[in-house]
């Protein structure tokens, strides 16, 4: 007989990379949060990320945690560049697990976009005369001394002997990371921080083994690359976000070579972001108001390396991230936003795409939900006059 079982969305079908296998497809993105002390996360990054395990995404990303202090966009970014910061993120990444998730963080460094406001605080650069949140500022470096955007702190351009430093910072941060308890990580390439300035030619002006030509470009991207899988477990994964283009001439071409040099360096998955380079933002790109915008570059990047591509910028709708999978566009969806708007989103995910929403909550919320709807369609028919009853019968009398 013809099997006549439904066919399970793609988008909720599980993904496997190395030795960690996602329930879904669907990646809550790193989002920086702007609450942390002296990088130290707080109790709003628990419960920022918590629910969004408990809602059913298949990966939870930590937003950038900084691999040293003079890498912090603002005073309040979250860090892993000391030992002290495991036990917090540690709390978070097992929890994050325990609900079902994979427990993912992100590593930065902002580079000569460090020392900014908070985004509702103006977004501008600090004002370096007095101190900020009580702490005292941080040197601002970068491939050259290039300000970000007019009006920005200069940077120093960091030595050949720095530039080793910052990028065994990376391999100690990724140890920090598996000491935590976390089972990917994402380098932070893109938006016009660090490893972004490095690669591009309107930041980077170098004229060592670090700058000129493509290959020298590219070499700190992968030393950093180099260094991280040097610490990090074989059978946990690696991802690279990058600006798959920019406003300063990086081409999609540029970061799909990139990406198989990566590759050979054991980065697993890149997640295909644009532009920030030349921008203060790059939710500030007119292209950021079309939903799917960047789904593109995740779809030529795939079809030419055959590497596990992310898509992530502005999808809103489950029928549009299924259609994304499905259509073989890339093979993770990543969302940010939508998740602030609707923790549950995976839910309502499986409910519009004809699955069972309740097998991605957590046992509790799992059984009192089906409970009611149980008690609710048996009582579908009943009298107005027995309405009382039936939601005694739906609370338990304890739980309404």
């Amino acid at each position: 007989m013809p099997d006549c079982a439904p066919r399970r969305p793609r988008l909720l079908s599980p993904i496997t990379l190395r030795g960690v296998t996602a329930r879904n497809r669907i990646m809550v993105s790193p989002m920086d949060q702007y609450c942390a002390v002296d990088g130290h996360v707080t109790d709003w990054h628990f419960a920022h990320l918590a629910k969004f395990a408990m809602g059913g995404a298949g990966l939870v990303f930590v937003e950038s945690a900084k691999v040293e202090r003079r890498g912090l966009s603002s005073v309040a970014d979250a860090g892993v560049w000391k030992d002290e910061h495991v036990p917090g993120l540690g709390g978070i990444a097992g929890f994050l697990k325990q609900q079902g998730a994979v427990a993912g963080i992100q590593l930065g460094h902002a580079g000569r976009k460090a020392g900014v406001q908070r985004p509702w605080e103006g977004f501008g650069p600090l004002d370096r005369r007095r101190p900020v949140d009580g702490q005292e500022h941080w040197e601002v470096v970068g491939p050259s001394a290039l300000p970000a955007l007019d009006g920005w702190p200069v940077p120093r351009a960091l030595t050949k002997a720095e530039i080793a430093d910052v990028v065994a910072a990376w391999g100690a941060a990724a140890r920090r990371a598996h000491d935590a308890g976390f089972d990917a990580i994402e380098i932070h390439g893109a938006h016009g921080y660090l490893i972004h300035q490095f690669l591009s030619p309107a930041a980077n002006r170098r004229g060592d083994r670090y700058g000129g030509s493509f290959a020298n470009r590219i070499r700190f991207a992968l030393e950093v690359a180099e260094a991280v899988r040097a610490h990090w477990p074989d059978d946990k994964p690696l991802f690279f976000r990058a600006s798959a283009e920019d406003e300063a001439g990086w081409t999609l071409d540029d970061t799909i070579a990139l990406a198989r040099a990566l590759h050979g360096r054991g980065v697993d998955a890149i997640d295909c972001s644009s532009g920030g380079i030349g921008v203060r933002s790059p939710t500030a790109d007119v292209r950021a108001r079309q939903p799917g915008f960047q789904v593109p570059y995740a779809s030529r990047l795939r079809a030419a390396t055959g590497i596990t591509a992310i898509a992530v910028g502005l999808i809103l709708t489950p029928a549009q991230a299924e259609r994304i999978v499905a259509d073989g566009h890339a093979d993770i969806v990543a969302l940010a936003r939508e998740f602030l708007a609707d923790p549950n989103w995976p839910v309502r995910a499986a409910r519009e795409l004809g699955t069972e929403p309740l097998e991605m909550l957590p046992p509790s919320y799992r059984w009192w939900l089906a409970r009611r709807a149980a008690v609710l369609q048996q009582d579908a028919s009943a009298p107005a006059a027995a309405a009382s009853d039936v939601v005694q019968r739906t609370t338990g009398g304890s739980f309404a």
